[in-house]
């Protein structure tokens, strides 16, 4: 009986899937055509073996061959340093080069492929990686072929920046500028990414130090001003957009960067000559460009322009969905509220006090300011928040989510209950934010004290009560009791139940 289970367990292992397992399987769903299944074993195989070059190179070969060159850049980059005289990574490296329009280096690695395999099977395509090459390098002058490397490692940054990673960013841009001091769109992106983590001081210096070198430069004065509005120093704003306001560039990319500068600042009139015009040219943009296109046509009366901008955009992006400029508009928010006051939101988002952050993260859904913020990468960063100051963001961005233990289910209940108190006080003014602040602090210690939350109606009512009576003599429970459908017995005892909740001084 040992003997027979120590076979079957001998078996088992010897037949326990390796990397090249994987690997092989993967090359056989390529061969059926079933892509999906492909990458999902090559994952798997690089899992298992992440420094095995054959698998890195085969996997970057079958990501550049539906398109996704800049990840197939990576992997093959990877499997050169793991086996840099591979003949076929070396090939495939010029091939991806080709396909990024980074040309010189292209050429690099065909010649490299030549002398390692001037019989090789890819040396005929690799003199045409040469050839192509050097024809493209004759439509430029002298001293200007770009350096596609450069090129390439700043959009990187850029990723990594969309993606919060702006320490890496800073590594990346600044290891550029090493080697290229006078790359004065790395010193902007460089700026950004300071800016984005708090250093502000040190991100304008970046710019000014480029417009010392280069007056003029149209992506510095616009990140400047960026800068400004976000700071709130509106008279260093209002000077740096009558300065934008005399600029007539005539580059695409020029004209983007100005009309998004203006239509995020609120200068829409503007913003909607220079976008439209890029359009008129037959500019197709990305979604960024067609949220501040339609955001400006909105606002200066372009209403079909907008809604036309605003579809493609869905096409791009349908998570984008909700944040149309009209909603605002359609809602009745009231412009003079603390829900579109950008400044208030951004502190309390900001505040050091969990309660004041979770204020600021629930009144943020409640704003038409919701996707500037949001955008934001310096305000919000998910993985620093509390788990229950990521489920407030989560309700004001709509997302839907399962309650699945008793935090959550009470959590649940408390966003009930703000809703509650919001259709009440809606639009805030000075006086509902002073209820929503006291809410929030109640709220964040019943949390912590595990309170269940159980009748969110009850505890509105409770809240309210203990708010007005707090402030007006005349408020009785009968009255709130009957503004929010409950017993006033029922309201008396969430009152008994959530005062333990409230902060208190002793003597």
């Amino acid at each position: 009986m040992d003997k027979k289970q120590r076979f079957k367990k001998d078996k088992i292992v010897s037949f326990l899937p390796d990397g090249d397992f994987y690997r092989k399987r993967a090359m056989q769903a390529m061969q059926r055509e079933q892509f999906s299944d492909a990458e999902k074993y090559y994952k798997r195989a690089l899992e298992l073996n992440p420094e095995d070059a054959l698998t890195q190179m085969e996997y970057g070969v079958f990501i550049m061959e539906v398109g996704r060159f800049e990840d197939a850049y990576e992997l093959l980059r990877t499997a050169d340093e793991l086996d840099p005289n591979n003949e076929e990574t070396t090939f495939y490296l010029a091939e991806v080069h080709a396909h990024l329009g980074l040309l010189r280096e292209a050429k690099q690695y065909a010649n490299k492929y030549i002398a390692l395999s001037p019989d090789g099977i890819f040396v005929e395509e690799a003199h045409e990686i040469v050839e192509f090459a050097d024809q493209e390098e004759t439509y430029l002058e002298d001293g200007e072929v770009p350096d596609g490397e450069v090129l390439f490692m700043q959009e990187k940054a850029r990723k990594m920046m969309e993606e919060g990673n702006f320490e890496q960013a800073i590594d990346v841009l600044e290891d550029l500028l090493a080697d290229y001091p006078k790359a004065w769109a790395v010193h902007n992106n460089l700026a950004l990414a300071y800016f984005y983590i708090g250093k502000e001081k040190h991100a304008e210096e970046i710019l000014y130090d480029v417009l010392h070198e280069e007056k003029g430069n149209i992506h510095a004065l616009c990140n400047l001003a960026v800068f400004f509005y976000y700071g709130r120093d509106e008279e260093r704003l209002g000077s740096m957009m009558e300065l934008l306001s005399k600029i007539k560039p005539y580059q695409v990319e020029h004209r983007y960067k100005l009309g998004a500068t203006f239509a995020l600042t609120g200068r829409y009139e503007e913003a909607y000559y220079w976008l439209r015009s890029l359009q008129k040219r037959g500019f197709q943009g990305d979604v960024g460009y067609y949220f501040w296109l339609s955001n400006a046509a909105y606002f200066t009366g372009h209403r079909q322009v907008a809604e036309q901008a605003y579809e493609k955009l869905l096409q791009m992006d349908p998570s984008k969905a909700g944040f149309e400029p009209w909603k605002s508009i359609e809602d009745e928010l009231n412009p003079d509220s603390y829900e579109e006051d950008v400044s208030f939101l951004i502190e309390k988002i900001s505040n050091p006090y969990r309660s004041e952050r979770m204020f600021g993260l629930y009144l943020l859904g409640k704003s038409s300011h919701l996707q500037e913020i949001q955008s934001h990468p310096g305000y919000i960063n998910v993985e620093e928040l509390s788990a229950s100051e990521q489920l407030f963001l989560a309700h004001s961005l709509d997302y839907e989510f399962v309650a699945e233990n008793d935090f959550e289910k009470s959590l649940e209940k408390a966003l009930t209950t703000c809703d509650l108190l919001y259709e009440q006080y809606k639009p805030l003014d000075q006086q509902g934010t002073h209820l929503f602040q006291m809410w929030f602090t109640l709220c964040e210690n019943a949390l912590v004290g595990e309170y269940a939350f159980a009748n969110p109606k009850a505890i509105a009512a409770a809240v309210d009560y203990m708010f007005q009576s707090s402030r007006y003599d005349q408020v009785t429970k009968k009255s709130l009791a009957e503004k929010y459908d409950v017993a006033v017995a029922t309201l008396t005892k969430y009152v008994q139940e959530l005062i333990q909740f409230l902060p208190y001084t002793t003597d």
